[in-house]
């Protein structure tokens, strides 16, 4: 049985950085990898960014935050597959990949380029940031972090802990149709088509993978 807390946001974050401070002491210098996991409008990446924040408020410059959205296909590749209408969905994403670029970079001991994912133009960015030798807390955010069919089932192993974040169903709803007018790039009738699709069936499959997760946090949360 996983334990299952529910902690406002603020609660996350202090439980989570004291809960890393420890395994950093216990990894004694090794580069560890703590995944946040949730389905897209869970707050996820949100709690995972101010949790580095936080940690190299203490230690600076030895966390990084590396999100899994810098492996979504190419949106070109996604166009010429006939794939746009599921863009986001676990077989859009370049999981091989991702799997072995993890695997990497948990022992690396150069500086790694690490691809990201731009809203602004909905398409990733080749060599976004860097994550140099000096980091030894990888925070590895993404949807399908846990998921139990190749080649993303081989990720839970290079995790030395996860986190599975959770909020309602309805409000992860709201949060999407904020997320997807921000940029103004299509139309609200669009994006609630999509919502309904593809980012809340993606929301239920990953919703069903967090009994593999280490810990289980239901938000408190009211937008």
């Amino acid at each position: 049985m996983v334990d299952t807390l529910h902690l406002t946001p603020q609660l996350t974050i202090e439980r989570l950085v004291q809960h890393i401070h420890n395994m950093q002491g216990e990894a004694q210098g090794k580069r560890i990898a703590v995944g946040f996991v949730g389905g897209p409008g869970a707050g996820k990446s949100t709690i995972a960014a101010q949790v580095v924040a936080a940690l190299n408020a203490t230690q600076p410059g030895t966390s990084a935050l590396v999100p899994m959205d810098g492996f979504h296909m190419k949106h070109a590749k996604i166009v010429s597959q006939g794939l746009e209408d599921r863009k986001g969905a676990p077989h859009t994403f370049e999981g091989a990949a991702f799997v072995s670029f993890l695997s990497d970079l948990k022992t690396a001991t150069e500086c790694v380029d690490v691809p990201g994912y731009s809203r602004k133009i909905e398409d990733t960015v080749d060599k976004a940031f860097t994550v140099p030798p000096e980091v030894h807390t990888l925070i590895i955010e993404g949807n399908y972090l846990l998921l139990g069919d190749a080649p993303w089932s081989a990720v839970r192993d290079l995790l030395d802990y996860s986190v599975f974040i959770h909020v309602d169903r309805e409000l992860v709803k709201a949060r999407l149709l904020r997320r997807h007018g921000e940029e103004g790039l299509f139309t609200e009738e669009r994006n609630r088509a999509h919502i309904e699709r593809n980012d809340l069936p993606n929301f239920d499959l990953v919703d069903k993978t967090r009994d593999r997760a280490d810990l289980v946090i239901e938000l408190n949360v009211s937008q």
